[in-house]
């Protein structure tokens, strides 16, 4: 059993569970919803709205943010967490999701990838070793590993080559850990599982990271353009071969009942830039689905974004309003939305965890995605 997770309950009719992960910057409680703050800021909103949305942990992205303002200049001012004033956990990214991302701006050889900056065309280079000096630098609490994440579809030797390449930088990925010291300052080092919708190469990746020494697991190459059935089998294909005994996350989603389908799976943390992004747009969620704050039938709404939702947005301002602010190019109505939508995304996790801790986990889901689909037709 590893000492810093542990699973305190799990789901008798699926593999929901949920559990505590330790971290320096304090206890995560299991299922999580990890807000996305890519340039050291979940946009539109200040860490202490984030912390009051309830987020436990954010998300920050190696590649851009050693781009910009670079890492030695965050590790002069005294680490990421002093920097973006967040005193809870964070989880960095190794930077692997810009070899799809930016696929046009690199080129990939086995040690490692040579990119063109998307800022100023510079040379950049990631690989094993300097993605976790990066880190170090950054002092995340989660690092996560360097891999080759394809894209869908993709053909078979590719991701063969891929899932190769991942296996091999996440042993060097450890390897650079250990001389940095990451492991004796108490920080985690995540391995991603690769293979696309290749179920036995899938097999083969988890099985090889799980001989590994890492402190969680996570499943990459998911929410990459693939139908939902597809991202599904890929979580099937990859569970049942991470030890039980390890966080499993999947990276870069989901939809609210994406989610909670993959908490029935067995995975304990997600992030995603959805509920910023969306709200960007005027997109809120709410438990009967998606809703566009630009819509004409709110012009005179009095109702609250949701009804009896404990968030700041819904706690002092109506539909109109923020409706209103959206018409009038207030940036105030982004701010609203985006509290509104992380507050969201994490209660429903926060949910979960509690339904799997009464024990009627399966039932609820089942009923809340079930309400949501259907009011979203």
């Amino acid at each position: 059993m590893a000492d810093h997770f542990s699973v305190i309950a799990r789901d008798a009719s699926s593999k929901a569970r949920c559990g505590v992960l330790k971290t320096p910057h304090g206890e995560i409680r299991t299922p999580v919803f990890m807000p996305v703050g890519t340039q050291a800021t979940v946009k539109s909103l200040t860490p202490a709205e984030v912390k009051d949305c309830g987020a436990q942990i954010l998300l920050g992205n190696t590649y851009h943010l050693n781009l910009r303002p670079t890492s030695e200049r965050i590790a002069r001012l005294g680490g990421l967490h002093k920097f973006m004033n967040w005193a809870g956990p964070i989880l960095t990214d190794s930077g692997g999701f810009q070899v799809f991302s930016l696929a046009k701006l690199r080129k990939m050889d086995d040690s490692g990838i040579s990119f063109k900056s998307h800022l100023d065309g510079s040379d950049v280079r990631l690989d094993p070793q300097i993605v976790m000096s990066i880190q170090n630098n950054l002092a995340s609490d989660i690092n996560m590993v360097l891999d080759e994440c394809p894209p869908w579809p993709a053909e078979r030797a590719d991701v063969e080559g891929a899932v190769r390449r991942s296996i091999r930088w996440a042993g060097e990925c450890l390897k650079a850990a250990e001389d940095l010291g990451i492991h004796e300052k108490g920080r985690h080092v995540f391995g991603i599982v690769q293979g696309s919708d290749f179920a036995d190469l899938r097999r083969e990746c988890a099985q090889a990271l799980s001989a590994m020494p890492f402190h969680g697991m996570a499943i990459g190459g998911v929410s990459v353009g693939e139908p939902e059935d597809k991202m599904l089998e890929a979580i099937d294909a990859t569970v049942p071969h991470l030890p039980d005994d390890l966080p499993h996350y999947t990276m870069g989603l989901g939809t609210p009942p994406q989610i909670l389908r993959m908490i029935a799976r067995g995975i304990d943390m997600f992030d995603c830039v959805m509920p910023t992004r969306e709200a960007r747009h005027g997109v809120f969620y709410t438990p009967d689905g998606r809703c566009n704050i630009k819509n004409a039938c709110y012009s005179d709404d009095p109702l609250p974004l949701v009804p009896d939702m404990d968030n700041y947005a819904c706690r002092g301002f109506s539909r109109a309003y923020v409706r209103h602010l959206f018409q009038s190019g207030e940036i105030l109505a982004c701010t609203l939305l985006s509290i509104h939508n992380v507050s969201f995304f994490v209660h429903l996790a926060d949910e979960a965890r509690r339904h799997i801790e009464v024990g009627d986990f399966t039932s609820w889901s089942r009923e809340w995605i079930a309400r949501y689909e259907e009011e979203s037709k």
